[in-house]
């Protein structure tokens, strides 16, 4: 079977027939449910009008859906899809999960962003996937709907603004067409009400193991002041999406697999938006049992991942955020930078309501970071730039205001050839911008004094070049090695 011209009715097919020669050659994604599954899944089979067959347990996760705990799909084999449809098809995907750009208008921007015209992009989205970009922007209405209804007591009006849809009929007709019932009967009897002013409390999943503690401590050495705060074991954050100001707090459940976040924003926000972002800044989408066992496979890596299974590599809220952040902390140590970011963020951020900065629990934050626009046209040099540190982050705004830098799955090399064209970013920016911004598991700054350290031996430090060369045997998963390194006492 072709992995990038699946056809719906011999998939269907195989999964009926439970055909374990399929297993791995495509998943079923379940609109019904959510989940997707391996071919040879025990489960009941799905209606064949709620499937979605995919290549890639990849594209499941990016188009929303979670692993089925039966089958158990993302400790799956590797998956045959290198073909270049595929693999451009999964691109444009994250990209649009990234940004939650799920509408018609965007696809435009995100074909220009991989390089292939927007009709080209159509063609390859119905080959591989056998649906238009339309149809899965609904499909991830719809699964962002069920999920609100089931996690919140969210009225159906908000319910329907959250996830998107143009309006409340609308909303009931396709929840109608596609449930079978009015969508106020998908909730159960016990959901309680709540508010904008009580907060959207959501389930984020993950698969185990998660090491929550290490990934908040490095979180917390780089908060930045007046937008983020570690406390109490809690990741918090300020934020301004669609002209709708919030908070957002978030904390590990402690009888689930699973994050919990809770939104209080002045208005219904972006939901869709905002969870994508905490999906990627808390990596939870990894198969990190794959790359822990993979690395497990280096003496150099072995006792580590023993010593601390599930550890993640930090996403990032927004692409331009981190970017300044990294510019930032060049040459000077992540105390200092952390200063120069509270400076900046005191002196170009928006205030947040009074409203947004009494709910921030004492926290301390009270800003938006600031936006690519304001920091164009401001003096950096009164918050203790030096002017060359100035001109990389008004170039750098640039860039963001031209749309020259977008969250994407471009190839590394791309992606690292385009940073370090920009004044002030050198390689080693360029990767760590590429492990945490561009999520790409085998960025990895060889020459980073760190990394360097943790490798030290009696005989001395590997060079820039020894680390390459050890680090070989890593990849593809480079960047989790780096954590590992960065982690270690």
């Amino acid at each position: 079977m072709n992995t990038s011209d699946l056809n719906r009715e011999a998939c269907y097919r195989a999964v009926l027939a439970k055909d374990a020669r399929f297993d791995g050659k495509f998943y079923t994604a379940v609109l019904s449910t959510g989940i997707y599954c391996r071919p040879i899944c025990p489960a009941r089979p799905p209606k064949l009008e709620n499937c979605l067959f995919v290549p890639s347990a990849a594209i499941a996760r990016q188009l929303g859906f979670r692993a089925c705990l039966r089958c158990r799909p993302e400790l799956a084999g590797t998956e045959p899809f290198a073909e270049g449809s595929a693999l451009m098809v999964s691109r444009a995907l994250q990209q649009m999960s990234d940004d939650g750009a799920w509408n018609g208008t965007s696809l435009e921007e995100v074909a220009a962003q991989l390089g292939v015209s927007e009709r080209h992009l159509r063609r390859l989205f119905g080959r591989v996937l056998g649906s238009p970009p339309t149809a899965l922007a609904q499909m991830q209405r719809i699964l962002l709907a069920k999920k609100l209804i089931a996690e919140t007591g969210l009225s159906m009006t908000d319910v329907a603004l959250a996830a998107g849809f143009g309006s409340v009929r609308r909303f009931n007709a396709v929840m109608q067409r596609h449930c079978g019932c009015a969508p106020g009967t998908l909730r159960h009897t016990s959901a309680s009400k709540s508010d904008m002013a009580a907060g959207i409390t959501l389930k984020l999943p993950y698969t185990p193991p998660y090491d929550w503690t290490a990934l908040l401590e490095f979180l917390a050495g780089r908060a930045i002041p007046g937008v983020e705060a570690v406390q109490s074991g809690q990741y918090w954050r300020a934020f301004e999406l669609e002209g709708v100001q919030g908070l957002v707090e978030v904390h590990p459940d402690p009888v689930a697999d699973q994050l919990l976040a809770t939104i209080h924003a002045t208005k219904i926000p972006p939901v869709g938006v905002i969870v994508a972002r905490l999906r990627r800044l808390f990596d939870l989408d990894t198969e990190i049992i794959r790359i822990d066992q993979h690395l497990s496979t280096d003496p150099l890596m072995a006792s580590r991942v023993r010593a601390r299974p599930g550890l993640r590599v930090p996403g990032a809220w927004d692409l331009f955020e981190l970017t300044v952040r990294a510019i930032l902390g060049q040459q000077i140590s992540v105390a200092a930078a952390t200063t120069l970011s509270g400076r900046l963020v005191a002196a170009l951020g928006e205030s947040l309501t009074e409203d947004m900065v009494r709910l921030s629990n004492g926290t301390g934050i009270s800003r938006i970071f600031p936006t690519p626009a304001a920091v164009m046209a401001a003096d950096l040099r009164s918050i203790g730039l030096t002017r060359a540190r100035e001109k990389a982050l008004q170039t750098l705004a640039v860039a963001m205001q031209k749309d020259r830098l977008a969250f994407s799955a471009h190839p590394l090399d791309s992606i690292i050839k385009n940073l370090c064209e920009l004044p002030g970013i050198g390689p080693w920016t360029a990767h760590y911008i590429a492990m945490r911004g561009y999520r790409d598991p085998d960025a990895f700054p060889h020459s980073d004094l760190g990394l360097l350290r943790a490798l030290e031996t009696e005989s001395g430090r590997p060079s820039p070049a020894e680390m390459l060369m050890l680090a070989e045997a890593w990849r593809p998963w480079r960047a989790y090695a780096a954590m590992r390194l960065w982690a270690q006492p």
